[in-house]
């Protein structure tokens, strides 16, 4: 017998196989180069939470020190807990944490679906010169400060010349003391929220809304969908993940109402309603001078909303959603 016939087939060469092509992996540093351009355009919002977010984050330290200004926070002496004891068995406690759950509920409830029902009756919407101007008039509060809001709706809700009271009186009413009855502090604040941040919050979803496929109307329409039906089970269904992560967002910021807005509609005589973690912190950091007690406050928040955004994120993965991350 011959070595040609008792020699073992050789097996063939890796590259033979024309279904297995075999790719180099590339260099670690040609992707970053490739997408320099990419890179440069998120640089300055990366700078702008190095700076604003996470460089302040060194000075949480001052919740566990009784910090003095003069003795810095390497001289300052450390007390552990005791600040966040202190904020704990407070009365005001309570009363703050009431007041900012109510109220972010309220704004859940009632101000979270708004941008979404404007974007859908956008959507809607065929004339393209008209829809561009219903889009800017509904943009254009989301550039007015607050301070601007706030002194339009005294203009207008004010027990002393007020246009809403003076239409009531003249109706033969009594003037409604809308700015300071505890009663009407918080629709007042939801009712602002809502003209001022409902347009704006349109943006997000009517980009959602231009990756719906237009086939899916016109099969839709074959069917004999009307526009109502065509929202709710092609465009709503289209833009969920972007309305889940909206929310997720909107979930961090449970206890994080913003100190400006509630500083301006609120006075002593509504103030039961009113405080919020955030006008608390103003008051016992800038006003009292407690800045450790005010950065504990400040830091419960935090670690607050951080819990409930990895909650919420968890639950829309487990629902079988994308999620924050």
């Amino acid at each position: 017998m011959s070595a040609a016939t008792t020699a073992a087939p050789r097996p063939p060469a890796a590259s033979a196989d024309p279904e297995r092509p075999q790719t180099r992996r590339r260099p670690r540093g040609s992707s970053f180069w490739r997408h320099r351009t990419l890179y440069l355009m998120a640089l300055p919002g990366i700078a702008y939470f190095l700076v604003f977010k996470y460089a302040p984050m060194g000075g949480l330290v001052i919740a566990f020190q009784d910090y003095m200004p003069f003795l810095g926070i390497g001289g300052s002496p450390w007390v552990g807990f005791d600040h966040f004891v202190r904020l704990f068995t407070e009365d005001t406690f309570s009363m703050l944490l009431r007041n900012t759950l109510v109220i972010s509920l309220l704004l859940l409830v009632f101000a979270f679906p708004v941008p979404i029902i404007l974007a859908l009756l956008l959507n809607e919407l065929r004339g393209k010169y008209f829809k561009r101007s219903v889009q800017s008039v509904i943009y254009l509060p989301h550039f007015l400060s607050w301070v601007i809001v706030a002194s339009i709706f005294y203009v207008l809700l004010s027990t002393d010349g007020g246009s809403i009271n003076n239409l009531i009186v003249d109706a033969g009413g009594e003037p409604v003391p809308f700015l300071t009855d505890p009663d009407w502090l918080r629709p007042l604040y939801i009712g602002q929220e809502i003209w001022k941040g409902a347009g704006w919050g349109t943006i997000v979803y009517l980009a959602a809304m231009t990756a719906v496929d237009v086939q899916l109307y016109e099969a839709a329409q074959l069917d004999g969908a009307g526009r109502l039906r065509q929202s709710w089970h092609i465009t709503l269904p289209a833009i969920r993940p972007t309305i889940i992560v909206m929310f997720i967002l909107a979930i961090g910021d449970f206890l994080e109402l913003g100190f400006e807005h509630m500083f301006l509609v609120m006075n002593s005589l509504n103030r039961e309603v009113g405080e919020i973690f955030d006008t608390y912190v103003y008051t016992a950091g800038i006003q009292n001078g407690q800045l450790s007690y005010a950065a504990a406050v400040g830091l419960f928040k935090g670690l607050v909303g951080l819990l409930l955004v990895v909650m919420a994120n968890r639950l829309a993965k487990r629902f079988g959603e994308e999620g924050v991350y």
